[in-house]
């Protein structure tokens, strides 16, 4: 049973940007999951990792004029996968096609592809709106025989889709180390065999190349700074989904991504996140 910090943290102003900033800056003292909103977010650390001292200088030198007050609270240590089944985790079905549940899970509704994801406190279940959109555009493709990069692979979920989807090769990138293990953990049970897990940020692509599908469910400052890294990994004619961001910041994407090559194909919104499909 592990304990947990809660911090939450109020941000005046307050807007996805400075929640992006702030979540990212987190993940690298050792953060492993955050919930943004209207008036900040809230982020989740083990309890003998944590130090308020770390939290307080990264707040301090905080790159954006922004005022943040905090407040910390010990979650007591529980069975996490039993919190995620009572208040997160319920099994979702994705267009009568696909089922994503937790082994813990009961009664579980019989679909074509059938992903089993024991998320921990790692994202990526298929109940936020842009995994749904990329499971949603993975399910409509022909992934016969591709090579797939599955960039902030988080739970694994979309590179498990994928293998199943008879993609030949996925490579998986994760930045943070809790989410590479949750991801390595559920590859296994869903026995993956095809998919190769890199812990690492976008250097980590530098040795993949001839990608046919480039996924990279994240946000638009990442995804625009690491644009180029994605697109050294391309094949000729390759397809590109991005997401982890709103209808309104396509175009800063799309500013970005048309010099170095990417075409626009279309957008999907749910809920306001979007789903970006280019080529190249």
């Amino acid at each position: 049973m592990n304990d947990y910090v809660e911090v939450r943290l109020d941000l005046t102003p307050c807007d996805e940007t400075r929640t992006d900033i702030l979540a990212a800056l987190l993940a690298g003292i050792g953060f492993e999951s955050f919930v943004p909103d209207d008036g900040g977010l809230t982020a989740y650390i083990k309890s003998e990792l944590y130090s308020k001292e770390a939290v307080d200088a990264l707040l301090a030198d905080f790159p954006m004029e922004t005022s943040i007050s905090l407040k910390d609270t010990v979650v007591e240590g529980r069975d996490w996968n039993s919190e995620w089944e009572k208040n997160y985790f319920q099994p979702i079905v994705i267009d009568d096609q696909c089922v994503i549940h937790s082994s813990f899970h009961k009664d579980i509704p019989t679909c074509r592809y059938d992903i089993v994801i024991d998320p921990k406190m790692a994202f990526g279940t298929g109940h936020h709106a842009t995994t749904t959109l990329i499971l949603r555009q993975l399910l409509s493709r022909d992934l016969t025989g591709l090579k797939v990069v599955d960039m902030g692979t988080g739970t694994g979920i979309l590179a498990i889709l994928a293998s199943m989807r008879g993609a030949a090769r996925i490579d998986a990138v994760e930045i943070d180390e809790f989410a590479f293990s949750n991801a390595i953990d559920n590859v296994r049970i869903n026995f993956a065999e095809n998919i190769y897990l890199h812990l690492g940020d976008a250097a980590k692509l530098s040795v993949i190349g001839n990608v046919n599908l480039f996924i990279a469910n994240i946000n638009r400052n990442i995804i625009t700074a690491d644009l180029p890294a994605y697109v050294s990994t391309l094949a000729p004619g390759a397809t590109m989904l991005l997401s982890g961001f709103y209808e309104e910041d396509v175009p800063v994407i799309l500013n970005v991504a048309e010099p170095l090559g990417l075409k626009y194909k279309s957008h999907q919104v749910l809920d306001r996140w979007t789903c970006l499909v280019l080529e190249y």
